[in-house]
């Protein structure tokens, strides 16, 4: 029987305290389209000139560490303030679990190496079963992997020997396993429509699906040595202590090991949250830089859509823009681990492949983890969606009996109710909040004065601009003086729309908000470090479709720590980590989320 929650203080939001959702009539795929009016960019003044950057060093660089003349100086646009996330008028269908006969082989694609179709389907099945919550007699708690016994190990040991000696054509053997996320991620199915691919990356389908994804296969994994309880391990990449690859996880004899990892990148060596190819820190400074770059992912980032991504719905484009923590540290953690010798950096560092390395799911685990973290912090802001079309977006996926099982976000919205929840280890990133790299106020009029004194020219209509060197762009403020209420009840964010790139490359930009120093570096430690965009390389079946997407940042805290709250506009600095000349941007401006 349907079950419907306590009316919300805020439509669409779950309150922290329910986990219970309501029903609604499903809308059709076929849906109309609002139609919307040609998007426009607008700009008024920039700077630039022709410089580089000569160097080339492996230790950290700043991201400002550029001749001052190598920097483009422009004026973002100026919007409204909307909201980023009601949409009365946008299309209502829930994302629909893919028709199995309709999957296609996978494509990956290098600019060195070319392309290669990897078959990712799963085995068909006549007969879809629904979803049924688990019956169990306690929960299952999954064990921090840095401190699971031998006991434990030789039970974990054993389930994914048997895993990876199951036939290749059965749905629960390891590859298969591994296909799931190839096949979803990768292109294989598509969104409603044929000309658009279905991905759950980008998107709040992010959060739902890889617990999903995770439930399924740690119920194949117990099932496999008689143990309904067992649960997998988390890698515990928050805390210190947990920052390397679990030991578990390296010996080459176990079936834990993967040999496609970053042979650089193997204990003692801590994992790079804020991870980019010219990286190198001090164990001291990487514990810092980690833990900073928590509590801005987690802690900052108070509303669903900028923690668990924006609305992505049956028929659209897929990438509408990814929540905080899929972005960093979940991406980074990707790309740190994947070989840089392969020829699409495998395993890890590409989502066709990332199932193949073991360490995969317990870095999800963690991830998964993070989730319920972001749910109890204080505050009203921190609640599910209950739009029901992210309630009733559903997958497939293969249970232990090799049954083809048909899942719901709904189904995912609470450990508990699925059999597990997560060993209690140390958080200290709670208190760890960056703080302004130097006191007193430092102005964007005053930074974008000096810049223009720097022998710089003024040009017009900067957007859409690639970033092939450090950029800045001067962002009016549509609205500077707001009441406690207000800010309350709303995030000022800046937002980074039409980031397009190829889906096949790797690409890093850092984002800071009047950061004036020019020679030291910034890190996520420093209040001015407002976030940053990375992807993993994957592709989709269409050729030439190039990932579309946007990123949006809170920064109300952020103006808050550097005292400009009053200010007319802020200036936002992009600085490329990898891929320069890669990626485009095309516009940038201030909004306000309310949720």
């Amino acid at each position: 029987m349907a079950s419907s929650v306590n009316s919300s203080p805020t439509p669409g939001i779950l309150p922290n305290s329910s986990i219970q959702t309501h029903f609604l009539p499903k809308t059709s795929q076929l849906s109309i389209f609002k139609k919307k009016k040609p998007f426009t960019f607008a700009s008024k003044k920039v700077v630039s000139c022709k410089a580089s950057n000569g160097s080339q060093n492996n230790e950290r660089s700043s991201p400002n560490r550029f001749d001052r003349r190598d920097v483009l100086l422009g004026l973002g646009s100026v919007y409204g303030a909307t909201n980023l996330v009601s949409d009365p008028f946008a299309l209502a269908a829930p994302v629909s679990s893919p028709d199995l006969d309709l999957c296609e082989k996978s494509t990956v694609t290098s600019t060195s190496a070319g392309t290669i179709k990897v078959p990712c389907c799963p085995p068909k099945s006549a007969k879809i079963l629904d979803f049924k919550p688990p019956k169990f007699s306690k929960l299952r708690y999954r064990p921090a992997a840095q401190m699971v016994d031998p006991e434990y190990l030789a039970k974990f040991t054993k389930a994914m020997e048997l895993m990876k000696a199951l036939p290749m054509d059965d749905p629960r053997s390891f590859m298969q396993q591994a296909n799931v996320h190839c096949a979803y991620c990768n292109g294989a199915y598509d969104n409603g429509d044929p000309s658009h691919e279905l991905q759950i990356h980008f998107s709040w389908l992010f959060f739902p699906f890889h617990r999903l994804y995770l439930y399924f296969y740690e119920r194949i994994l117990g099932n496999l040595i008689g143990d309904p309880n067992f649960a997998m391990p988390f890698w515990n990449w928050d805390a210190p202590p947990g920052m390397p690859i679990p030991e578990i996880y390296v010996d080459p004899n176990s079936p834990l090991y993967d040999e496609k990892r970053n042979v650089d990148h193997q204990p003692p060596k801590l994992a790079d949250l804020d991870y980019s190819l010219e990286e190198n820190l001090s164990k001291r400074d990487q514990i810092k830089s980690n833990l900073s770059v928590m509590y801005r992912q987690v802690v900052t980032n108070k509303t669903a859509t900028l923690f668990l991504g924006k609305p992505y719905r049956a028929g659209e484009k897929s990438s509408p823009g990814a929540g905080s923590l899929e972005q960093s540290p979940h991406t980074d953690i990707h790309k740190w681990v994947g070989d840089p010798r392969e020829t699409y950096k495998e395993d890890m560092g590409n989502f066709y492949s990332a199932g193949r390395d073991p360490l995969f799911y317990a870095h999800h685990c963690n991830v998964d983890r993070m989730w319920n973290i972001w749910r109890s912090l204080p505050g009203k802001k921190r609640r599910d969606f209950t739009d029901p079309d992210w309630l009733d977006s559903s997958f497939l996926f293969y249970d232990e009996n090799a049954n083809l099982v048909r899942a719901k976000v709904r189904d995912a919205l609470d450990t508990k109710t699925l059999g597990y929840d997560y060993q209690k280890v140390n958080i200290p990133w709670l208190k760890n909040k960056p703080t302004p790299r130097r006191p007193g106020k430092v102005s964007a009029k005053g930074q974008a004065k000096a810049a223009e004194a720097n022998n710089t020219t003024v040009i017009r209509n900067v957007f859409p601009i690639v970033l092939d060197k450090l950029v800045r762009v001067e962002v009016p403020r549509p609205k500077k003086s707001r009441t406690k209420l207000e800010k309350e009840d709303e995030e000022e964010v800046l937002v980074l729309q039409n980031i397009q790139l190829d889906r096949d490359v790797g690409v890093k930009f850092n984002v800071y908000i009047n950061d004036e120093d020019d020679e030291t570096p910034t890190g996520p430690e420093d209040s001015e470090f407002a976030g940053s965009f990375s992807n993993i390389p994957h592709n989709q079946n269409k050729g030439g479709v190039k990932l579309d997407t946007s990123l949006t940042l809170p920064i109300s805290d952020l103006l808050e720590d550097l005292d400009v709250e009053g200010d007319d506009n802020i200036l936002v600095t992009l600085v490329p980590k990898e891929g320069k000349g890669l990626v485009s941007i095309g516009n940038i401006k201030i909004d306000f989320i309310r949720e």
